[in-house]
């Protein structure tokens, strides 16, 4: 049975309900569907292909059959609503960590979403995250974050993502375990979970993250409904937000954003 290897790593963590199917529209969809209906904390929703896989802003997510790592984990932190990007931070961290012991590739935080790879001065993304809250009379009930991670692509990407994209067995030059992958990941984040119940868990979520992070330091575009900001990122929040310094001085907390980087720093 698909994932058998996987629960029995997980025994004895948060995540030891791990359902793991061939096909499903998204996710993230699944997984908001049950939370709504009272599932606990710990669901984990794996596909090895999703026929409407979803991004940011309701962009499309595209994958070949078996190719990524592609999950949804349902989460009920105590946190307040404007901390809710906090547990998208740590399933990005999970995710650079889990690259980091199975394939042995540093992978970099892109505000808020992406994970980036940096091949000869080259960024190139190798992963995104979508994290969806359901959120009541002001508080956070549940949070769906999903992970589509690239691990092994075939050799000649799709023209338009050539120079965009990557995946792991492609910096590594060769396969790269999925199951391996997520047990790792799981781990992490299941320790992280832990650390998100108390302030000083936050904190050193947020120095982690920093440590990590592709974005703070550089001068960026951040596009957001409001307008187009430019400007330099300086820091992240306690709440996991970005903060870009305008020319002007001033600095500005982005809690939600297109963010292009314009240029190392």
């Amino acid at each position: 049975m698909r994932g058998d290897r996987a629960r029995s790593d997980l025994s004895g963590t948060r995540f030891a309900d791990l359902r793991w199917v061939a096909e499903t529209t998204s996710t993230n969809a699944d997984l908001l569907r049950e939370a709504a209906a009272g599932a606990p904390e710990g669901v984990v929703l794996v596909a090895d292909h999703q026929t409407a896989g979803r991004g940011r802003l309701g962009r499309s997510w595209e994958s070949p059959p078996g190719a990524s790592l592609l999950l949804s984990v349902l989460l009920r932190p105590a946190l307040k609503p404007s901390q809710a990007h906090l547990v998208a931070s740590a399933v990005g961290l999970s995710a650079v960590t889990a690259c980091q012991q199975v394939a042995d590739i540093e992978l970099r935080l892109k505000w808020p979403n992406d994970l980036l790879v940096d091949l000869d001065g080259v960024e190139r993304k190798a992963g995104g995250i979508l994290a969806e809250s359901i959120i009541e009379h002001d508080v956070l009930e549940a949070v769906v974050v999903g992970l589509g991670l690239n691990v092994n692509w075939p050799e000649t990407i799709p023209e338009e993502l050539a120079g965009i994209a990557t995946a792991l067995n492609l910096v590594t030059g060769r396969e790269v375990d999925r199951e391996d992958l997520l047990v790792a990941l799981l781990r992490e984040l299941d320790s992280w979970c832990a650390q998100l119940e108390h302030e000083e868990g936050r904190d050193l979520l947020r120095a982690t993250y920093l440590a990590r992070s592709a974005t703070v330091g550089r001068e960026v575009r951040v596009e957001r409904p409001g307008g187009t900001l430019e400007g330099r990122a300086v820091d992240v929040t306690a709440d996991g937000h970005l903060v870009v310094e305008h020319e002007t001085g001033s600095a500005i907390e982005i809690t939600a954003g297109d963010v292009v980087h314009l240029r190392h720093g």
